[in-house]
């Protein structure tokens, strides 16, 4: 898989993206990380690719020309035009749910904006998809172009060194990740749970998937509405509403428009 992401600052997202996981990845030839410098593209000899606003207002604006003749050229090289995302606090927020989409992709291209963002023309012309990583404003889209190809990249076959971690981390079936635990079995008081040391698979399995469900209740309810849950794993949904100790999180999902229906 091919990320291509254009850029103003390429040593900021080549230096972050060329370590732990994601680096070994590239050296290993499972995916490529290109980081094109727009200022190339300016045919200014300050290398300025941006301008006051039309209409007046703070801040510059990225000029539409550097951007499309960066794209256009990259398209040259490889022979396609490619998926391209803008990276803004107007698109959709990301999710695992996207980046399974988005990893079925052989090439990527992720523009970042800066300053006050991008002459509405050069958007019109390239991109094809806004995506956002949360409801907050950024100096710019380098950040978020990394964290979604760190996701993206976790999905391609043989980036993890053991495949299946990818399919069982938290999101799973719209459900987060259950508790880990590794040596010692006892720290400071705090034991592994018992059925971690059976040796039991379906106990264990059992377990661990009533883990995800319940922590889901407890931290992301949100999430369990389109959850994945067999009929048993349904009621131990509901049994975990009806527990006096959680009934300040029924509470607060009541007023979230989020609460278990016991009727169910």
């Amino acid at each position: 898989m091919n990320f291509h992401i254009l850029t103003l600052f390429p040593d900021m997202v080549l230096d972050g993206l060329h370590t732990s996981i994601i680096g070994r990845a590239v050296e290993n030839g499972l995916i490529s990380i290109e980081a094109i410098d727009i200022r190339e593209y300016s045919t200014d000899k300050h290398r300025h690719v941006d301008d006051y606003p039309y209409g007046g207002g703070a801040g510059m604006v990225m000029q539409p020309m550097p951007i499309c003749d960066a794209y256009d050229d990259l398209c040259d090289r490889i022979g396609k035009k490619p998926r391209v995302i803008y990276l803004t606090p107007q698109g959709t927020v990301f999710s695992q749910k996207i980046a399974e989409e988005l990893a079925a992709e052989e090439e990527l291209v992720f523009l970042c904006g800066h300053y006050e963002g991008v002459d509405e023309r050069a958007l019109e012309l390239v991109a094809t998809d806004y995506l956002s990583i949360g409801d907050y404003v950024l100096t710019g889209g380098e950040l978020p172009a990394m964290v979604m190809i760190d996701c993206i990249s976790r999905l391609v076959p043989g980036v993890l060194n053991n495949d299946v971690s990818a399919e069982f981390e938290s999101f799973h079936d719209n459900l987060l990740e259950y508790p880990q635990y590794t040596r010692p079995e006892e720290y400071k008081g705090l034991r592994v749970p018992e059925v971690l040391l059976s040796g039991h698979h379906k106990n264990i399995d059992t377990w661990r998937r009533e883990q995800s469900i319940k922590r889901t209740y407890e931290r992301r309810p949100d999430l369990l509405k389109d959850a994945a849950l067999s009929k048993k794993e349904q009621e131990y949904l509901e049994s975990l509403a009806k527990k006096p100790e959680n009934q300040d999180i029924q509470e607060e999902n009541c007023k979230k428009g989020l609460a278990i229906d016991n009727s169910l």
